[in-house]
């Protein structure tokens, strides 16, 4: 049966035909020269019934190598973490997964009190004063923390730490042109921002000093040596982090930072192929009129009763108009709400353990591939990711261990030219001892 996707048949063709006023299809391209026609056959599949379709879709679909089936070691900002299933489950329910902006509070207290949880929990792991209800994801976050500064001090310099995103990098460059700012990078020294080049490029025009904690290379930054840097001439300290990490480090507000951003996929947002994610932006009390997006906040009626509203909306559909400070109009509400169930289910200690697992098994990596002859070149502390130096093509060691069963690390030289043939490996706490045991004996092998 050559069943269609949108049912017509011939009848129903011939009826709307009629209807105005034509006899054929090739009537209504009448008005396009025949000399500029298509004449030939496009050179694609001839069209499937829908039964066969599936078919051959569903056999393509087998051939993807997934978290399901292979041990992922890679991380490089997306992250292969423990999910809760009743994560799925909530935001699987209608009046959350349908759900858009709340402006009318008194039918959306659900969606308001579970953004409301969220800004509250970012707070608490940022060690920050106010969050936004989310962002669309963590170098969307990060650029407009770098154009509040921007703004705030009204000065044109970000200095970015090249140990900051490649692609956060990128997102913060295409902002800046269009306001006229300056980006300049900072370059890394032994895998963390290098501090002597940071205190060079300081000056009066500087705006911000963007980090990354841990940085793209799974290195901790020295926050502490950082801070009194950036505040150089009353400019602001802007640092980007793995909110996973914070379950174990000291966050960034106390080290005085001004504005926490991020991704918050490590809590409950699953891999995707990339997205969609979810970005968090925390600030200090003094910035809360200057946040992008929108706040929720919580009250009580008439009644006494608690609930919850929307707050400030500093954005040009709202009150704020040409005074904006973002263009953005909207959030990732349902992805916020998968990271405060997650969140809520594994509660502050689980959240801590999760992330003392994420170090300790990084580390029982690291230091089994030194034990195994791999030249391992940074020795700076680490979260969850470390560099491993090959002697062969990246790419080449992946496709064998892609047979191997093993989806394995980032090419760090796709970005950095001087990395050449180093590998940025990535162990979550869903790397068991035996997967990673395999991973160096497979690196060792795989690298003579």
């Amino acid at each position: 049966m050559n069943h269609r996707y949108l049912p017509m048949t011939e009848q129903d063709k011939q009826e709307m035909l009629q209807a105005i006023g034509v006899q054929s299809v090739d009537e209504l391209f009448q008005d396009i020269p025949e000399s500029v026609r298509f004449k030939g056959e496009y050179n694609i599949k001839k069209a499937k019934s829908e039964t066969e379709l599936l078919k051959e879709l569903s056999q393509l679909a087998a051939k993807n190598k997934d978290l399901r089936s292979h041990a992922s070691f890679l991380g490089a900002g997306v992250y292969d973490h423990y999910m809760p299933v009743i994560v799925d489950h909530v935001i699987s329910r209608s009046e959350f997964y349908t759900a858009y902006t709340p402006y009318q509070p008194e039918i959306s207290q659900g969606e308001l009190q579970a953004i409301f949880e969220f800004q509250t929990m970012i707070c608490e792991l940022t060690g920050m004063d106010v969050a936004n209800s989310s962002m669309y994801d963590g170098g969307t976050s990060l650029a407009e923390a770098a154009m509040l500064a921007a703004g705030q001090t009204k000065k044109k310099k970000i200095l970015v730490s090249k140990a900051v995103h490649p692609e956060s990098r990128d997102v913060i460059k295409t902002y800046a042109k269009g306001q006229y700012i300056e980006v300049v990078e900072v370059p890394v020294k032994d895998g963390v921002t290098d501090l002597d080049a940071l205190k060079q490029e300081m000056s009066d025009d500087v705006a911000a000093v963007l980090v990354q904690y841990p940085n793209f290379f799974g290195h901790i930054e020295p926050l502490k040596e950082i801070e009194p840097i950036a505040h150089t001439g009353k400019s602001m300290f802007i640092v980007s982090s793995n909110p996973l990490a914070l379950g174990a480090l000291t966050p960034p507000g106390t080290f005085g930072a001004d504005i926490v951003a991020g991704d918050a996929q490590p809590f409950g947002i699953p891999t995707a192929f990339g997205g969609p994610h979810c970005g968090y932006f925390a600030v200090t009390n003094k910035l809360v009129r200057k946040v992008p997006g929108r706040l929720v906040g919580q009250t009580t009626d008439e009644n006494g009763k608690r609930g919850f509203v929307l707050t400030l909306q500093a954005r040009e559909q709202h009150i704020r108009r040409d005074k904006a400070t973002s263009n953005i109009c909207s959030n990732q509400a349902l992805n916020a709400l998968a990271a405060s169930v997650a969140m809520t289910a594994l509660g502050k200690q689980g959240v801590k353990e999760m992330a003392i697992q994420n170090i300790q098994k990084a580390n029982y990596a690291k230091n089994a591939c030194v034990k195994a002859g791999l030249d391992v070149p940074f020795t700076q502390p680490i979260f969850n990711e470390f560099v491993v130096k090959l002697t062969k093509p990246v790419r080449e060691v992946n496709k064998q261990l892609l047979e191997k069963g093993i989806i394995c690390g980032f090419d760090l030289g796709t970005i950095y030219p001087e990395l050449e043939n180093h590998m940025l490996i990535a162990v979550t706490e869903l790397r068991t001892k035996e997967e990673i045991d395999t991973l160096v004996e497979e690196l060792g092998d795989g690298n003579e």
